[in-house]
């Protein structure tokens, strides 16, 4: 279906299912990477899962996969960004927090393309000893805190809208469970470096665990026939309606001059 904006310029109007169909994309992406990343952690050179970070599975002979996978979190976190952009009322809040969550996603795929550096034999922690490995840190470092600060927000505008308020509470406890396990990754790169790995997947699963917990009530959301579901369908419905009603309005008005001029 294609609309015509009140610039005069034509848009394609997205279908009402849209939200529904992005929601699902993302939480399949979400069993997917974790999939992928426990199927490395059992391949060569079998990587630690409390001392390593999870980048070092992007390298070795399997390294490959482990990219692919970062480009995958890359997608599955634009799929959750639209699909939260397609519920409820647009807000600051909510548009600070899209913003974010594209930031992160960006930063994951830019680790696909920046290998990380491995430590040598018995030596733990955050070290880069390469350009692109200095590169990695900064860009994964971004991408933590990008995606941390985009939930917290977004957590925020659950609680206003409607149609998600019912999971702000699950939200909430994702966002602390990130961001404790990233408050853990600068502890234990300062005094524990064996438990880096560890700290890191703590974070990685709130994180993950956030876009497919919000995703699936999105997906629940925009199926379930009930008011909520309503609601919004009724709401996207009528923004179409009004964009098209004031086109015609808009196109109304030379005819009618046209016809003033024609009768005088």
């Amino acid at each position: 279906m294609i609309v015509r904006g009140r610039a005069g310029r034509f848009r394609p109007a997205l279908p009402p299912d849209a939200a529904r169909r992005f929601a699902t994309a993302a939480m399949v992406g979400v069993v997917v990477y974790v999939l992928v990343d426990v199927v490395l952690q059992c391949l060569p050179p079998h990587y630690s899962v409390v001392s390593d970070a999870e980048s070092n599975l992007a390298v070795g002979p399997f390294g490959w996969i482990m990219n692919l996978n970062f480009l995958g979190r890359a997608g599955l976190t634009l799929c959750a960004a639209a699909a939260i952009g397609l519920v409820g009322p647009p807000t600051r809040l909510r548009g600070a927090g899209l913003v974010l969550l594209i930031v992160a996603g960006a930063c994951s795929a830019a680790l696909a393309f920046l290998p990380t550096d491995i430590n040598p034999a018995g030596e733990f922690g955050l070290r880069a000893s390469t350009l692109a490995g200095t590169l990695h840190l900064i860009v994964a470092s971004l991408g933590f805190f990008a995606a941390l600060a985009a939930f917290a927000l977004l957590t925020g505008w659950l609680r206003a809208t409607p149609e998600l308020r019912r999971i702000y509470p699950a939200a909430l406890a994702l966002v602390a469970v990130a961001a404790a396990g990233l408050l853990g990754v600068g502890l234990s790169d300062r005094f524990e470096p064996t438990l880096l790995g560890l700290a890191e997947r703590v974070c990685l699963a709130g994180i993950l665990g956030w876009a497919f917990v919000v995703c699936a009530a999105i997906r629940r959301t925009m199926t379930d026939p009930g008011p909520a579901g309503a609601d919004q369908g009724s709401a996207n419905a009528s923004q179409v309606e009004t964009s098209v009603s004031g086109d015609s309005d808009m196109e109304s008005i030379p005819s009618a001059a046209s016809q003033r001029a024609k009768s005088g």
